[in-house]
């Protein structure tokens, strides 16, 4: 197998608290993703999604570092990167972020040709006719009408934005393109829309890192995904292994706590608590306190991210995932 594209192995990020101990945000966050594939990172709000987010592409705030571990993009150790080489050699060309607050990535009081304009000239030498050609296109594509692309952000409707945001992190054809909950401002229809034009251009050679609290959707659009539970991955693996085959507490309950239009009258889970805001080492599960299924094991010692049976590709963090299908099945009766 060639080497991925996006690796993250151990990573732990923390922020500094003035007066108060360090809050970690990420511990023990490990996942890969493959050069073309689309990839699904799930967990709930407070997380630590868009905090990994953030440390891929050198955004963390002043007082956040990455402690330990590393992110590897095709291979180049890009958490030691300084601020000048994010910008000249990532942002943009090779990594491209859609994010979930579009109204605050686009100036609202300059043309979005003239935004898209200083984007490219400062990363490629594409004169202005190809830069607005390729920019009206990728406005079609989303369901802008090229006219537009000389208005100002401000004239758009937060659906429009999001949907501007997205042609231009397609502008300049990263390798990488990161979408932060991307169709958070969108109708249903148009988010449906937004994801066939994802898999219309899934040969374009592009990877796609999706950023949700839904599993359905990552589910339905991606290949490969990860859930985080407190900064921790609790489970990676092929989209279809972790559906019909969770090895998580959090992962199987995760899943049954979205509807499933195919068994309309079934009774939703609740994950009972929030995830735990963490300081100092994380040393144990932490989900322990949250999981129907914890034994004091779980709360001694941060869970190993191990392979699960004889896959060379499904990952989970439970040491007591050879007993989940037991549990389940006890509760069920």
């Amino acid at each position: 197998m060639s080497e991925p594209i996006l690796k993250l192995d151990n990573v732990e990020i923390e922020y500094q608290v003035e007066n108060s101990e360090n809050v970690t945000a990420v511990s023990n966050c490990s996942f890969s993703i493959n050069k073309g594939e689309y990839f699904g990172l799930v967990g709930e709000s407070g997380c630590g999604k868009s905090t990994v987010v953030k440390s891929i592409v050198g955004g963390l705030d002043s007082n956040g570092r990455i402690k330990s571990g590393e992110i590897l993009f095709n291979g180049r150790p890009i958490h030691t990167y300084s601020e000048l080489e994010y910008r000249r050699d990532l942002r943009w060309k090779e990594i491209a972020v859609i994010p979930q607050a579009s109204m605050n990535s686009l100036d609202p009081i300059t043309k979005l040709s003239e935004q898209a304009i200083e984007i490219a000239q400062t990363h490629t030498n594409w004169n202005e006719n190809k830069i607005l050609n390729k920019l009206s296109n990728l406005f079609e594509r989303v369901g802008l009408s090229e006219s537009r692309i000389d208005d100002y952000p401000h004239q758009f409707s937060g659906g429009m934005e999001q949907r501007a945001s997205i042609a231009f992190a397609l502008l300049l054809e990263p390798s990488l393109i990161i979408a932060d909950e991307p169709t958070t401002a969108l109708d249903v229809i148009k988010q449906d829309e937004i994801f066939a034009y994802f898999d219309k251009i899934k040969e374009d050679d592009f990877t796609l890192l999706l950023i949700t609290h839904d599993m359905s959707v990552v589910l339905e659009n991606c290949d490969s995904m990860a859930v985080l539970h407190s900064g921790q991955t609790a489970e990676s693996g092929d989209v279809n292994q972790l559906h019909q085959n969770p090895r998580h507490p959090y992962t199987s309950l995760l899943q049954k706590a979205f509807p499933d239009l195919r068994h309309p009258n079934q009774e939703l889970e609740e994950i009972k608590g929030i995830p735990p805001e963490l300081t100092g080492d994380i040393d144990y599960c932490t989900f322990a306190d949250r999981c129907p299924w914890a034994a004091e094991e779980c709360k001694k010692k941060a869970p190993p991210l191990e392979l699960v049976g004889d896959s060379d590709s499904h990952y989970t963090s439970c040491i007591r995932h050879d007993e989940i299908e037991s549990f389940e099945t006890t509760d069920s009766n």
